[in-house]
């Protein structure tokens, strides 16, 4: 099983993902040494405050900043972690609308909170668009379809 696959199964709750699309990230980027390339990027599964931190080197925002901006919008970002719909398509037709980056982490199973977080383990996933756009799609971990609500 793959770190990724670690991970979706809600196996590695203390780490965190951050993709770069080779659009976004320079060819010499040190991250290109310590992620593993995707077909569009580079993937890296990290412990949290690792991840945060290479994060914020690879983007130049705060993990958790770009999270909360990203929040503002629903849409729907790949199982794989590295691709998504931009929710701003639509109204913003003649943009282009690849994903640049994605930040990732998943949250325990907590039923004091009740929702989503009662049903198990929830992924939290956040995406920046070509456009200049952000935005964010959540899931139980194991709900195949990702929808999340």
């Amino acid at each position: 099983m793959s770190k990724l696959d670690e991970f979706l199964a809600g196996e590695r709750l203390d780490d965190v993902v951050f993709y770069l699309s080779d659009a976004y990230l320079d060819d010499d980027s040190r991250l290109r040494n310590v992620g593993t390339e995707t077909d569009d990027g580079v993937r890296l599964i990290l412990d949290g405050e690792t991840g945060r931190s290479a994060f914020e080197a690879g983007t130049g925002t705060g993990a958790m900043e770009f999270a909360k901006t990203a929040m503002g919008a629903e849409g729907t970002i790949d199982r794989a972690l590295d691709g998504g719909e931009c929710p701003f398509a639509e109204e913003n037709p003649d943009a282009d609308h690849d994903v640049r980056f994605v930040f990732a982490f998943a949250e325990a199973q907590n039923e004091e909170v009740g929702g989503l977080y009662a049903e198990g383990d929830v992924v939290h996933a956040y995406a920046h668009c070509t456009c200049g756009e952000s935005y964010s799609h959540k899931w139980i971990v194991g709900d195949r379809d990702g929808d999340g609500d």
